[in-house]
């Protein structure tokens, strides 16, 4: 069903379709029609950071920036759903168009610029719902705040989401915000996250509950600098890492239209740079450190290929907009198939 709302979809704008697929989406669920959508995945319960998730398989955040359509997400049968980027002011994002489809590439380009309501609107969204799953909340800074105020906006959000979140992912690897990947190197990393660290331990102490925290970073690294990064995560007790975001390379996608356009690229030729990253910061964290995979995801096989390059974990956002919600228990099968009727445990 999906293939045909699809080729109806791609003749909108991305990001008008972006929204009427949402919107769509929370129809059918308050109609109690979200069933016809999507057929619930097998249950392959997981366990990462000290969480049992239901399945393996969530979405990235970006898609529910303001955590606006948590209960219509929930009834596609995600594992777990992770919302925003969200910041402490509102902010409109980058002009328009910022979204464009590669269709002959499965891909999607986008300069969004963390446009969303502001953290206070994504908490009350939150309370406001009626999910109880696994929730991911994903935390950035405003625009407009120097690199070297950051860490005080990412404590901002910290201290908001803290309470309502099952983990908080730190966000230092979109390219869509000027400079912000400039706090993935080593000496500002090192002082970034051991502030955060200390609001961490500082907010499980006083709510009696210690919630995990995970940098997602970025694909476009060089070796020395996925050490550094790598170094700075063991030594802090950073409880996890997302790996990837999206990239600024269009060595795959070049001469194609809409190539050029300034922007973080996602979809299939993202991942195999994404499970490299992944793949290479197994080796360098070794167990004790939960890896979440994402970039690329647009069948079961590539999921499946994430847990075996490292992954806890998998997300996946862009392969929903080429392959519908049919995606997720795809994905789930395909991992329960390759690992028989074993559960990833870490």
């Amino acid at each position: 069903m999906y293939d045909k709302l699809r080729s109806l979809l791609f003749l909108l704008e991305p990001e008008t379709a972006h929204h009427l697929t949402l919107y769509g989406l929370g129809v059918a669920q308050r109609s109690h029609f979200a069933h016809i959508i999507a057929k619930p995945p097998a249950n392959l319960p997981t366990s990462v950071f000290g969480i049992p998730f239901p399945n393996p398989v969530g979405l990235a955040a970006g898609l529910d920036k303001n955590a606006d359509h948590l209960d219509a997400l929930a009834t596609l049968g995600f594992g777990f759903i992770e919302v925003g980027t969200t910041t402490p002011r509102p902010q409109p994002g980058n002009d328009k168009p910022r979204m464009f489809r590669l269709p002959q590439h499965e891909a999607v380009i986008n300069r969004l610029g963390f446009n969303n309501a502001g953290v206070d609107a994504l908490v009350r969204n939150v309370q406001a719902s009626g999910f109880r799953g696994v929730l991911g909340i994903n935390i950035g800074k405003n625009k407009d705040t120097p690199n070297e105020k950051a860490v005080d906006d990412y404590l901002f959000c910290l201290e908001r989401v803290y309470a309502h979140a099952s983990y908080v992912t730190v966000n230092i690897s979109s390219p869509n915000t000027q400079g912000l990947r400039d706090l993935q190197e080593e000496a500002t990393l090192r002082r970034f996250v051991e502030t955060l660290r200390e609001a961490q331990e500082r907010l499980g102490s006083q709510s009696g509950k210690r919630k995990p925290m995970l940098l997602k970073i970025a694909p476009d690294l060089s070796e020395a600098e996925l050490d550094a990064i790598a170094e700075v995560l063991l030594q802090a007790g950073v409880d996890g890492v997302i790996c990837t975001n999206t990239t600024i390379d269009r060595t795959a996608v070049a001469g194609s239209p809409h190539a050029d356009q300034a922007g973080g690229l996602s979809g299939k030729p993202l991942f195999q740079r994404s499970t490299e990253v992944l793949r290479g910061m197994r080796q360098r964290l070794g167990a004790q450190v939960g890896i979440i995979g994402v970039g690329g995801i647009l069948d079961g096989d590539n999921a499946a290929d994430k847990m075996t390059a490292g992954a806890n974990l998998v997300q996946i956002y862009s392969g929903m907009v080429y392959r519908g919600p049919h995606l997720i228990g795809e994905c789930v099968e395909e991992i329960r198939r390759r690992q028989g009727d074993d559960t990833y445990a870490s």
